[in-house]
Parts: C-alpha cells; structure tokens; sequence
C-alpha cells in the first residue's frame, strides 16, 4: 500500500481522478474571484468613462444650444432676402395666361389699392404691339378691367384691375412692402421676398400651401438697419399711388397736376411730399455700408 492512500477496510475507496478534481476545483476559486474582481473594476471603469463621455456630450450639445439660441436672435434682427419660384395658383389671369402663352414674358411693375379687395397694376408683355392682348386678358374671371397704355421696348405695357388673390392680404396683415418687378413665364412667378424671419415663415407657409413643389432660389441676410429707407405709411401709400398713376414711369405717364387732382391734394403738397420721399429713397441707396451675404 502506498503511503497516504487510505486502507481498504477504512470504508472509503481512493479514486486519484475525483481527487484530482477537488485540488482542480480548488485552484480555480481564487481564479475566478480574481477575474470577478477585474470583471467589476472593468465595468467601473466604463461606467465612469461613459458618465464622462456623456459630460462631455453634453457640455458640446449645451455650446450648440446656445450658438443655435445666440443664431435664432441674431437672425431676428436681420433681413431676409429670398427668390422664390412658385407656380401660379389656379383662378388668377397671370396663371392661366402666361402657361398659355409660355414663349410670352411678363413683368409685374407695381400695385395700388383700388378698394379693400380690389387692386391695379401695371404690367409689362413682350413680344406684341399695344392692345393686342387688352381682350383676351379681360376674359378672365378675377379681371375688372385692362388698359392698354403704351409699347415700351420690346413689348407692351397693360394696366389691369383685379380681384386681389389671397397674398395680398397677408402681406397687408404682415405690414411688408411687395417687391417689383415681379417675373412671369409659362405659369410661374419669380417672387421676390425681403421680411424679418418670423415674417418670412409666414410668407413660406403660405406658399407651400398655394404650391408645395415651390423653389427656393436664392436665399440672403442683411441687417435690419439701413436696408429700406424709412417711409412713413403716408409716404409709402402716396409713392405706390404716384407708380401706379405713371408718375415715375419713363416717359411719365402723369404730370404733377393730374396726379394732384386725382388724389384730391394740391400740387405743391403732393410735390413736396415726392421730394422728401425721393430724397429718403436717394439716402439710402447711398448710405455706404460694408454688408455680407
């Protein structure tokens, strides 16, 4: 018998391999408390690192935050500056008549208040001599009536009264002066926007609707300062007035008297409020300034 086995009148039979297994089982218990250890400090270890990282995300996204707020009051006290191109809704004579004559191009030269849902404008159609288009255009259901003024250049000039479409009013509750000349071709206007940002949302919500496929094609900031001279509402009612009659026109179409005794108003009022008017526009446009786009 060799020296430690157990006898076999002792009761209990010595089998090597199941010792071996106990010594095995032994050894591997410290083992695995060591990798338990090293299994909890690796998770501490990430957790902190994802607790830093998650600081650091957010201490980048607070930086963001507050450039897009210092960005969102800044923009506000800027001008917008758009192009748009949007297809003429349906029920407007400017649609239907430039998609059916799409060589055709028409500009939309300016807009006066004939009554509260009424308007005039001049516009301007190449390609033909004076008259040419006078029935036609009249045949059109938003229409009231067309004169035909003159031939200038390479076309003629129109001057219709209309039904006012549905922008009119909001650029009358917004307070935004219309841009000219406005651009038409084959059933698209080329419309031309400068407004504050919440004023310009406005403006694309409305736009979307009457034409969700809408182009924007060119976009611009300015300074709120400086970029319109500062008209008062008379002022700006009696230069839209004073357009729309032909006084600014080349050759003009209105001398001063005329226009003052349409508007009921005396000549040299009406001449002094156009001086102190062109005087405001001549200041602006030659105020220097060093702006960017």
């Amino acid at each position: 018998m060799t020296p430690g086995q157990p006898s076999v009148g002792s009761g209990s039979i010595y089998i090597p391999a199941l010792d071996s297994r106990a010594a095995a089982r032994q050894e591997e218990k410290p083992r695995r408390s060591m990798q338990n250890v090293a299994t909890r400090n690796r998770s501490r270890k990430d957790e902190l690192t994802s607790r830093a990282s998650r600081a650091r995300h957010n201490g980048v996204s607070d930086r963001f935050r507050k450039l897009r707020v210092a960005e969102e009051v800044a923009v506000g006290d800027r001008l917008l500056l758009a192009s748009l191109r949007i297809r003429i809704p349906p029920g407007l004579w400017t649609g239907a008549f430039t998609a059916a004559h799409p060589n055709l191009s028409a500009e939309i030269l300016n807009r006066a208040d004939v009554s509260k849902d009424v308007s005039v404008s001049d516009y301007w159609i190449s390609g033909q001599p004076p008259g040419v288009w006078a029935r036609e255009i009249g045949q059109y259901s938003d229409v009231l009536k067309v004169d035909s003024l003159a031939e200038v250049g390479e076309g003629s000039l129109y001057r219709v009264t209309y039904r006012n479409p549905p922008v009119i009013y909001l650029y009358r509750e917004l307070g935004m002066p219309i841009q000219f000349p406005m651009r038409l071709q084959g059933g698209f206007i080329r419309w031309e926007i400068v407004a504050r940002h919440s004023e310009f949302e406005r403006v694309l919500k409305h736009v979307g609707k009457t034409d969700p496929d809408f182009q924007v094609v060119s976009i611009r900031r300015r300074p709120l300062r400086s970029h319109l001279p500062m008209l008062t509402e008379g002022q700006q009612q009696l230069l839209t007035q004073a357009m729309a009659a032909g006084y600014f026109a080349v050759p003009r179409g209105i001398t001063l008297t005329a226009l003052a005794r349409r508007l009921d108003r005396s000549k040299s009022g009406i001449s002094e409020a156009i001086a102190i008017i062109e005087k405001k526009l001549l200041e602006s446009a030659l105020r220097p300034t060093s702006l960017s786009p």
